[in-house]
């Protein structure tokens, strides 16, 4: 028999609630031809020098590099903290002749030709995932929510669920994949779900639940710890926050800031009206709404939980940016969560951005360059 102990769930630690914090995924990418170009270390070494919030850290192959802002309490701290490290960046790969870009995938890059980045971590994801740890050379914007205490986190876990297609329909920015169009507004999550531990967490209400089904697929060895999940949201004890994993990194980082800032409305809806009690009945429709928002992005259907009614998501994005709107303007995201109403009201994300720049270019290079620019806050539209 074997004696090896599982590893124990970490107790969950206390955070504020409602404080967010934003990590994105970036692209370096060459500025000859905009393919990606493995410079991370030297991104990492120049950044190293320049006092800067937050942390800039490597990821898992050569041509990404992630920001993170520290713990914020407002939407527009997230974007003061992301605007320095924008432009530090920004900096940093004009003194290499290289550029930085959102976007949730680079449009045509050939996975085989990435490196993975030397650390221990990625290279033994490297030997258990094999050819797809290169094809996870795509790029996320996450956003972690403050929560009091365990059990207040799992249920703000499976609340936000319900919101999971909004997420992914006003973040998309992934239609193009290996040169192709791929019909999806978000290809990059398709990466994803490859993975054996993607998808949802368990319907739990308790961390004391939710302890004792951690212990049962620890001891399976199949997973080491919470790092090993890759669902749409998870519990991060470690910060005291739920994560929400599933935006594509948006072109811009006022896009990021007012998705957080969405995000954080919604959390202190939930808090102060407690609008509904999640239930396991929710995941029923939860894989078909997600895929609708994957590959129709704001263009949509949404099928309702409760109700079984199917709406146009773009309608139900509306309707719940109205439900949210006293509390963002408490929480000072009014402005970000506007910026979002207009962009469903007129069906507009960043992979309309992508297609429509493609379209009048004719050559995705060039919709790479133009990326780079709007990524710098120079471009229009």
């Amino acid at each position: 028999m074997d004696s090896q102990v599982a590893p124990a769930l970490e107790s969950f630690a206390h955070s504020a609630a409602l404080t967010i914090g934003v990590e994105l995924e970036l692209q370096l990418v060459n500025t000859h031809d905009y393919d990606l170009a493995p410079y991370s270390d030297e991104m990492l070494r120049l950044m190293a020098k320049i006092p800067l919030p937050g942390s800039v850290v490597p990821e898992m192959t050569s041509s990404m590099i992630e920001i993170s802002t520290g713990i914020c309490r407002s939407c527009s701290e997230v974007l003061g903290e992301l605007s320095q490290l924008r432009d530090a960046l920004v900096r940093c790969a004009d003194k290499l002749n290289i550029a930085c870009t959102g976007g949730g995938t680079h449009p045509f890059q050939q996975w085989h030709e990435q490196r993975i980045y030397d650390r221990p971590r990625f290279r033994q994801l490297s030997e258990l995932y094999g050819y797809l740890t290169k094809q996870f050379t795509i790029f996320g914007q996450h956003v972690h929510v403050g929560c009091p205490d365990a059990d207040s986190a799992l249920l703000m876990l499976h609340r936000m669920s319900r919101y999971i297609p909004h997420f992914i329909a006003l973040s998309a920015s992934s239609p193009f994949v290996q040169g192709q169009d791929t019909q999806f507004d978000s290809a990059r999550l398709n990466s994803v779900f490859a993975f054996p531990m993607s998808g949802r967490a368990p319907f739990t209400l308790s961390w004391d639940e939710f302890g004792h089904w951690f212990a049962k697929t620890t001891r399976t060895g199949v997973v080491k710890s919470m790092k090993d999940f890759y669902w749409d949201i998870r519990p991060k004890p470690e910060y005291g926050t739920i994560e929400i994993r599933v935006f594509d990194t948006p072109l811009t980082i006022e896009r990021a800031a007012a998705l957080a800032g969405f995000v954080q409305s919604l959390a202190a809806w939930f808090i102060a009206e407690q609008p509904f009690a999640p239930q396991e009945d929710d995941y029923m429709v939860y894989t078909y709404n997600r895929f609708q928002a994957c590959r129709f992005g704001l263009e949509a259907v949404y099928v309702e939980p409760e109700s079984g009614q199917h709406l146009p998501l773009r309608e139900h994005i509306l309707q719940t940016l109205d439900k949210v709107a006293p509390h963002a303007r408490t929480l000072g995201a009014d402005a970000a969560v506007e910026s979002l109403r207009e962009s469903a009201r007129n069906s507009v994300n960043d992979a309309r951005w992508l297609r429509e720049t493609q379209g009048r270019e004719r050559l995705l290079a060039e919709m790479v360059r133009q990326g780079a620019e709007r990524f710098r806050g120079r471009a229009r539209g």
